[in-house]
């Protein structure tokens, strides 16, 4: 007998049809095998299968057993073919009928029950795409699916809930649609903006780094609050709207990082990766290509703590996914794009001892050791970046001095509250661009929505020759003035914000 159960398969953040097709032959000496071109965790799901069978106390069928996985051509991998290729077999042996336009997908335990299965989302979203009605999960998986609306989605437990079900002995409720909605809730950042002493421009380069999504890099002797600062500034970043939050939700799921019972991503990601992360960590890869920390930073932050230490190699990988907001990885078999519109906060020393400038502690590093620091960061990788901040040291009397009026400084809710106001303005103005921030502005949005004075073009076009701006920045300094009107509430880009922009752009430091 042959029974076809439609299930599906994820490749990065794509989803494609599956059928499953099981076939109990009537004669030949007992055998369980599956066809098209299982992989390893594929082909131990005949044990998977049978054992949770037998143990949920349904008799398995002597029999010759064929399961072919359509189509035959693509690599199959992946524990979720558990369900779907059980509940053929099931079919064939007790006859029960199998709803019609339904989806099949989950891991099987040894005792019959269904564990978490990644991919969830993706599955949910392919059955609405296709139509179809209905899709059976596991229990744990089923708030991840439930998020997309006009699809049924089953939480099954176990084999035997599920045969009860089908034989109409029990009622199997949907899980209850849970609503996407814009502003869910802001990253419970790890400091407060007001518990940071001094440091007031690196505090405006912060916000205007937020408000229009631009690259900040910090650089600073140990202790002058680097990495504090870049903590705090995923405090005021504003919260994921509904279209970001189901984009983010989407690569957790391919992952398989949203927990057991999860469902949507509601805060922006914070991601800090170790300086000792190899390249495929850092942008993703392997054998069947996951996501790396760049995707996984998608529509967040990406911070790089010690920015220097990092390998080279590594750093320049970077290259792509900051100009592109994604990247492809491809493999023999497979070919995956996977999105990375993040913000990029690195935060490096001056020096290898860290103390070049310092105004009291002398710095011991020679000028080639110096330079050879320097060059361990790529031209390409900082232009890349829009805003570069010097971070002084504190002097101890002014820490003491501040603390005195910590009460006077601004909170990160106060700061979040003029970044969202910038971020509305630059949503209504890119409506019809597809695009989110400043920072994502291509040429024809720059000419579309930039128009400059000739006063300001003539700063910039003297700023460009003083400073030797490649024409990537000269566009990005256009793009951090917009910002900084948008914070002002400016309408036209004038003079001021102009040259506010030009000072965030690298400096050539003499070593004293």
């Amino acid at each position: 007998m042959l029974i076809k159960v439609s299930s599906a398969s994820n490749s990065g953040l794509q989803t494609i049809a599956i059928d499953v097709e099981v076939n109990v032959a009537g004669k030949g000496l007992p055998a369980f095998e599956i066809i098209g071109l299982p992989s390893k965790a594929v082909d131990e799901s005949r044990d998977r299968v049978k054992t949770a069978i037998i143990n949920s106390h349904i008799q398995f069928p002597s029999r010759r057993i064929t399961v072919n996985l359509a189509p035959a051509d693509i690599p199959k991998e992946g524990s979720f073919y558990d369900l779907p290729i059980a509940v053929g077999i099931l079919a064939s042996v007790t006859g029960c009928q199998l709803p019609g336009e339904s989806l099949f997908f989950g891991e099987l335990s040894l005792d019959g029950t269904l564990r978490h299965t990644r991919g969830a989302l993706l599955l949910s979203l392919f059955a609405k795409e296709k139509g179809i009605k209905n899709i059976f999960v596991p229990k744990t998986s089923a708030n991840e699916a439930a998020i997309v609306k006009g699809v049924n989605v089953y939480p099954v437990e176990s084999l035997n809930q599920l045969l009860s079900y089908f034989s109409g002995e029990t009622d199997l409720k949907p899980a209850e649609y849970i609503e996407v909605k814009d502003n869910w809730m802001n990253v419970q950042a790890e400091f407060d903006m007001a518990e940071i002493l001094g440091q007031e421009q690196a505090k405006r380069a912060a916000e205007i780094s937020a408000s229009g999504g631009h690259n900040l890099f910090l650089v600073g002797t140990p202790g002058s609050g680097k990495t504090m600062l870049a903590r705090a500034l995923a405090g005021i970043l504003p919260s994921l709207t509904e279209k970001e939050s189901l984009e983010v939700t989407k690569i957790y799921s391919a992952s398989g990082r949203i927990p057991p019972e999860g469902s949507l991503v509601k805060t922006r990601p914070f991601r800090a990766p170790h300086h000792t992360i190899s390249r495929v960590g850092l942008i993703g890869g392997g054998t069947k290509p996951q996501p790396g920390e760049v995707s996984l930073s998608h529509r967040g932050i990406l911070f790089l703590d010690e920015f220097s230490e990092f390998p080279r190699s590594v750093l320049e990988a970077l290259r792509q996914p900051l100009e592109d907001g994604s990247l492809t990885i491809s493999r023999s078999r497979e070919r995956v794009t996977y999105p990375s519109r993040f913000v990029l906060i690195a935060s490096a020393n001056p020096c290898p001892c860290g103390y070049l400038h310092h105004p009291k502690k002398p710095c011991l590093c020679t000028s080639r050791e110096v330079e050879k620091y320097r060059k361990r960061v790529s031209g390409p990788i900082l232009d890349r970046i829009d805003l570069h901040i010097d971070v002084p040291v504190v002097d101890i009397k002014e820490l003491a001095k501040d603390r005195q009026l910590k009460d006077q400084l601004e909170p990160s809710v106060i700061i979040r509250g003029r970044v969202i106001k910038a971020r509305e303005t630059q949503k209504n103005r890119f409506f019809d661009d597809g695009i989110h921030t400043n920072a994502e502005m291509k040429n024809k949005h720059i000419k579309k929505h930039c128009p400059l004075s000739k006063e300001v073009r003539h700063l910039l076009q003297q700023a460009g020759m003083n400073f030797q701006l490649s024409a990537r920045s000269y566009f990005k300094m256009i793009k951090v003035a917009r910002t900084i009107a948008d914070l002002g509430d400016s309408r036209d880009i004038a003079v001021n914000h102009m040259a506010e922009a030009l000072q965030y752009r690298p400096r050539v430091q003499e070593r004293e």
